[in-house]
């Protein structure tokens, strides 16, 4: 399996907050994880004979681990905050653990959407949503509630020297009661407040793991101590980091079949 960062054009970047391609060949010997994702993607997938389907694949709570997929390349368009309800027509939190067809969400454009990612290149598809997306969304918009939602998913965010603040504090940053803070995560993100914070930690582990001690790692990113750290990832990914990293991993199951709304 490859994968490939593609740049996001500059007029999208309001609403996509990342592009990537992800190319499987033969049956991959390992098993192929989906790790916990915060993020909902809009995915057009072509099978090994060519077929091509455009899906919307919702956050992911946990870890799975998968085999039998074979011959298929993805490109994945990563949404922002607030981006879910405006293009898709329904809230994020109707996706959580999802992946459903994008020609099956109720709202028209996300239709409209779906026949022409399933038709176009993903080079002509880029520059046909770089011309009609951000009007679009930009006139479906709530402006005051995506800035709420972007601001309150910074702060819960690992950045490098700044750990994530607790709920309640973000909630009174933002003037905003916690029950309208998880409102908020709700509806932009599909998560409340706290998963958000405990996957994006877990993912940040994934991604520093190689360049320092565990207990170095754990006070770097906010956990009370490594064994805080090591219970958040044995949650989220089915294992403790050790035997993530040495390949010991959960049980594969089979990839299931896509669930229709």
């Amino acid at each position: 399996m490859s994968r490939e960062v593609l740049p996001t054009p500059e007029v999208l970047r309001p609403w996509i907050a990342g592009i990537g391609s992800v190319w499987v060949g033969d049956v991959p010997s390992e098993p192929f994880v989906h790790l916990p994702e915060a993020a909902t993607k809009v995915v057009v997938r072509t099978g090994e004979h060519g077929t091509r389907s455009a899906l919307v694949v919702g956050p992911r709570a946990r870890a799975s681990y998968h085999r039998g997929k074979r011959r298929a390349s993805c490109v994945e368009l990563r949404l922002a905050p607030g981006t879910v309800r405006p293009l898709l027509g329904i809230p994020a939190v109707d996706l959580v653990g999802r992946a459903v067809q994008l020609g099956e969400l109720p709202a028209p454009f996300a239709r409209q959407l779906a026949e022409v990612l399933g038709r176009l290149e993903p080079e002509e598809a880029l520059a046909h949503l770089a011309e009609v997306l951000p009007e679009r969304l930009a006139a479906a918009t709530d402006p005051s509630r995506t800035e709420l939602v972007r601001a309150g998913v910074d702060a819960m965010s690992v950045r490098t020297g700044r750990t994530p603040v607790h709920v309640g504090d973000v909630a009174r940053e933002l003037a905003v009661s916690e029950r309208q803070l998880r409102n908020l995560f709700a509806e932009g993100v599909g998560l409340s407040p706290k998963h958000y914070a405990r996957i994006n930690r877990v993912r940040t582990v994934l991604d520093h793991a190689p360049t320092c001690s565990w207990a170095e790692l754990a006070a770097a990113i906010g956990y009370y101590d490594q064994s805080h750290m090591t219970t958040d990832f044995r949650t989220l990914m089915g294992v403790p980091p050790r035997s993530y990293f040495t390949g010991r991993l959960p049980d594969a199951t089979p990839c299931q079949a896509i669930r229709r709304s």
